[in-house]
């Protein structure tokens, strides 16, 4: 396990195109949530201990906001043949109540320059960066947080304001890149 942080990407940068498969055997892109006040794209995988640290707490926030127009998408883009815990039969296997996409080519993850999971992108209602960071400020234990770094943000977005500008870089294992 190779310890990594996100990368400063450019706020107000826009959504990168894509077209992924979800774990629901559906095809996804921007277009798929171009309806969405907040877009939350949070590139993950399975075996991680800080993108499993994070996995109810990402439920939690879909759950929160999702009704009051938040989208919530994952993307798995690890090697599944040296890492086949993030294979998409295994994706397939969490069920989650959001999208879950598999970045096979791994393009995806190298156009949002995609670091560690969980990296996490907050965009806003025309689809441009409003936050990249951490999701909390305690990834190990969710009832030592103090700082709810990714839901401030979604929650500034739904509010029409903008974001707190001093974001923290998220921070976990490094994307299992392809030879």
């Amino acid at each position: 396990m190779v310890l990594l942080h996100s990368v400063s990407v450019p706020l107000g940068s826009p959504l990168p195109k894509f077209n992924l498969k979800g774990t629901d055997e559906k095809m996804y892109s921007p277009t798929s949530f171009v309806n969405k006040k907040v877009l939350v794209i949070v590139f993950t995988c399975n075996h991680c201990p800080y993108a499993k640290a994070v996995e109810q707490r990402l439920i939690a926030l879909h759950e929160k906001y999702s009704p009051k127009g938040m989208q919530l998408v994952c993307i798995n883009a690890n090697d599944a043949e040296t890492y086949p815990d993030d294979s998409f039969k295994h994706m397939q296997e969490k069920h989650y109540p959001f999208p879950y996409l598999y970045d096979e080519t791994q393009s995806v993850a190298c156009l949002f320059q995609a670091q560690c999971t969980p990296d996490i992108y907050v965009y806003d209602h025309a689809q441009n960066l409003a936050y990249h960071g951490r999701f909390d400020d305690n990834w190990q234990d969710e009832h030592a947080v103090t700082s709810h770094d990714t839901e401030e943000a979604v929650k500034a977005l739904l509010c029409g304001q903008k974001p707190n500008q001093n974001q923290q870089p998220s921070m976990g294992c490094s994307i299992k890149w392809k030879a």
